[in-house]
């Protein structure tokens, strides 16, 4: 019977691929359009911040689900631990749509604002102390963190994740995709471990960004923006809290570590796009590698163009997942 919870899946994914369109429609009739900087000639006709869209879908979408387990299965035994992190989504979705408002090519919100804004949108899993204090570390065993768990590792966790998410993007289709192959993935840790109510949560964003991959696959007619990426960053962050399987999760986010430390090696100034040619092939932009996207066109040679660099990312992501899977 509990099956029919499903339902809330399919609500997010329908929301996403029905208000899509008219985001669609209204930014390009007001010009809030970006250019498309993998195009040859950088046409500006994508509608942007199309992830405010995915993040309604899928609060709706959860919200739902609560309506199902309170009317017809009596009760939410895990409301408390949903609603906390769905107002770190929400705070981490607005930070990042007046991100995208304030323009990538301006710099946007100065960095130090964006990190205390993350620290800020972390107070509701900090104030119900979610999760537990112990973790598990390579060649330490358990560990008890105490007080320190709530108050610095988390944060840490909705900051990092959250802020950095948005570093491997830039090319259509790679935001979602990635999210899709990350959270699909953290759902069924979820439930494998017992906590099926955060594999609903988790497939409600999934269902969400399949409908949304529909628009911004390659070519794209609509970008996520940082309202997306943001709120991805924090839901893994949050689902690897509140299942407590962090190293699970840290696995599964290495290459955006890596792509991290390649960011920061062009002192975060170098950008992840491609030099597109007419032939709709992309060239390397810099001589040397600043990102996972950078080194995917390098690895493709003459042979490269966006939806190879996509799917050969996907590829890579798919290797820390299965080494997530032989974890469990």
């Amino acid at each position: 019977m509990e099956y029919v919870l499903f339902v809330s899946i399919l609500i997010s994914f329908i929301l996403a691929v029905s208000f899509l369109p008219m985001w669609i429609r209204v930014c390009r009739k007001l010009g809030l359009v970006w250019e498309d900087m993998n195009k040859f000639g950088h046409p500006r006709n994508v509608a942007s911040s199309g992830g405010i869209i995915v993040i309604m879908a899928f609060v709706l979408g959860v919200l739902s689900y609560i309506a199902l387990k309170t009317f017809l299965f009596g009760g939410q035994s895990k409301a408390l631990e949903i609603f906390a992190l769905l107002a770190v989504i929400l705070i981490l979705g607005i930070v990042g749509l007046v991100d995208d408002l304030l323009g990538w090519k301006r710099g946007g919100l100065p960095m130090r604002i964006r990190l205390l804004l993350a620290v800020a949108a972390s107070i509701p899993l900090v104030v119900i102390n979610a999760g537990t204090h112990f973790m598990n570390l390579p060649f330490l065993g358990a560990v008890n963190f105490g007080i320190l768990y709530p108050l610095f590792l988390i944060p840490l966790g909705i900051v990092g994740a959250g802020t950095t998410y948005n570093f491997l993007a830039g090319f259509n289709g790679l935001e979602a995709g990635q999210g899709i192959l990350i959270l699909g993935f953290l759902s069924f840790v979820s439930y494998a471990t017992g906590s099926a109510w955060l594999a609903i949560v988790g497939l409600c964003m999934v269902g969400a960004l399949i409908g949304f991959w529909i628009f911004n696959r390659v070519p794209a007619s609509v970008f996520p923006g940082d309202a997306m990426t943001y709120g991805i960053g924090a839901l893994i962050a949050g689902m690897a809290i509140l299942g407590n399987f962090e190293k699970i999760a840290f696995v599964v986010f290495i290459p955006y570590i890596l792509e991290v430390f390649l960011k920061v090696r062009g002192r975060l100034k170098k950008y992840s796009f491609g030099i597109p040619t007419k032939d709709g092939k992309l060239k390397m932009p810099y001589d040397k590698v600043y990102g996972l996207e950078h080194l995917a066109i390098k690895i493709l040679g003459s042979g490269a163009t966006e939806r190879k660099v996509v799917y050969l990312i996907h590829v890579f992501q798919l290797l820390f997942i299965l080494i997530g899977f032989l974890m469990m």
